[in-house]
């Protein structure tokens, strides 16, 4: 596989492991193991299903928008390359959010820039939702409600944009004027004219409540995580609460930028559950499996699929780095 981000994916892998750690030495690593003791593992299954659920709708909306740009591929192939893609979730740089269309190309010979705003559209579709479900939360518990409210506008005001030609052309007009991006124009045009047809009323409606339903699984999934600790400890969490401290911190670790959201995520996760009265070392139990079950499920999956793939059709996935 390619050197160059294979390094970075190590890297990535250490620095959660570093994070776990510091994690596990803030709730006394003795405790927090007496929590994982506490917890029935035979439910652990059923919360990596819900967070494969959630992989499964999205790849639904990755095959729906291939159908609206006119793109053929085998759905077997698709899921492969799908999934594939989260091995650079915890990867720096952009790498992560092209993957998908270089693999693309390899394969069908589609051109980055026709197929690259899919994952543009996949990220705007996957926030609106996120906020949908912060939203009624934030609102019951006064708190994010800044955050919540921001985000869903700039998202909203940036589909606004995209949506409207005559307004994005006199941007994209605007860049002709520069000199790094001028040579470049043709492929900006083309991506836009893919972004338009996904930001359509019909394929955005339908793909928010795609992704509302797909992150809802993962909240489902936390709630679970939660539901069994308190089974065993003098705890109680609700299913809104559940669902509003998930997509809350998923929200936060995505608008921190870093790879994966590592370490925003785990300390907004960590830090909602000690607002409730949550023991420290069954917040950070909770934390640290909820994070297992997501984040680094999908990129375990990713490796797989990627390795299928190279062996499959002997990708040289060194163009990468050019």
């Amino acid at each position: 596989m390619f050197k160059k981000y294979k390094k970075k994916i190590l890297l990535s892998v250490s620095l959660g492991a570093v994070i776990f750690l510091a994690f596990s030495i803030y709730a006394d690593f003795g405790n927090l193991m007496i929590a994982f003791s506490k917890f029935s593992w035979i439910w652990f299954p059923v919360v990596l299903a819900l967070s494969f659920g959630n992989y499964l709708v999205r790849f639904a909306k990755w095959q729906y928008y291939l159908h609206v740009l006119k793109i053929k591929l085998k759905p077997s192939k698709s899921f492969l390359i799908f999934m594939g893609s989260f091995i650079m979730s915890v990867t720096p740089g952009k790498m992560g959010e092209v993957l998908k269309s270089f693999l693309l190309k390899e394969e069908t010979g589609t051109p980055v820039s026709v197929s690259a705003p899919i994952i543009l559209a996949e990220r705007i579709t996957d926030f609106l939702s996120i906020v949908i479900l912060c939203s009624i939360g934030a609102v019951v518990f006064g708190y994010g409600i800044e955050i919540v409210l921001a985000t869903g506008i700039g998202f909203v005001l940036l589909t606004l944009i995209l949506s409207s030609k005559k307004l994005s052309h006199k941007i994209i007009n605007f860049f002709k004027r520069i000199k790094f991006t001028a040579k470049h124009t043709d492929k900006i045009y083309s991506a836009y004219d893919s972004m338009y047809e996904l930001v359509k009323i019909k394929p955005l409606i339908l793909m928010v409540i795609a992704s509302t339903a797909a992150w809802f699984l993962e909240c489902l999934g936390f709630y679970v995580v939660l539901h069994v600790f308190s089974e065993v400890s003098n705890i109680e969490v609700s299913l809104l609460s559940a669902t509003f401290i998930y997509g809350f911190s998923t929200l936060v670790g995505a608008i921190a930028m870093l790879p994966g959201g590592l370490g925003a995520t785990e300390a907004s996760l960590t830090g909602l559950l000690l607002l409730l009265k949550i023991p420290k070392d069954i917040s950070v139990a909770s934390t640290i499996i909820i994070r297992v079950a997501t984040l680094w499920f999908a990129v375990i999956l990713g490796v797989f699929a990627v390795q299928i793939l190279n062996r499959k059709d002997h990708i040289d996935f060194r163009k990468l780095e050019k």
